[in-house]
């Protein structure tokens, strides 16, 4: 399959899926906001549980079908896997939400928050990309 056709659908299933969770629970497909909502002793866990098992599901399904595209390459290794996950998360948490609810249920919403968190974010890769690669002289 053509790698446009394959971007096209991956982002068709990421909107199809933030469409369903919106037009039949009103909520937003935010992953920092669902797995905080597992941490809550009063919310309801039923629907967050669900979705986070359906992620992980449907990679376990992508590596299944197609493992050749799974290859992690030179891997950083669990501890700093670990370490990035956590910071990514307080990261998500300091800012309110992540690049799933920002980037794709936020701007849908034409929310001017993240309008404003999706700038930063794009504006803080293309810094780091430009630090890594051509300042400290690693990347590809």
């Amino acid at each position: 399959m053509h790698p446009f056709l394959q971007a096209l659908l991956g982002g068709m299933l990421l909107g199809g899926a933030a469409l369903v969770l919106m037009g039949t629970i009103g909520r937003t497909a935010g992953i920092s906001g669902i797995v905080s909502g597992l941490w809550k002793p009063t919310a309801p866990r039923g629907w967050q549980a669900a979705f986070l098992v359906g992620l992980l599901l449907a990679g376990v399904a992508g590596f299944a079908l197609f493992p050749t595209r799974f290859d992690a390459g030179d891997s950083a290794g669990l501890p700093v896997t670990i370490a990035a996950g956590l910071l990514v998360g307080f990261g998500s948490r300091l800012g309110s939400g992540c690049t799933s609810g920002h980037g794709i249920c936020g701007l849908a919403r034409l929310s001017p928050r993240s309008a404003v968190s999706v700038g930063t974010f794009m504006a803080a890769a293309g810094v780091t990309v430009f630090v890594v690669r051509h300042l400290l002289g690693g990347g590809q």
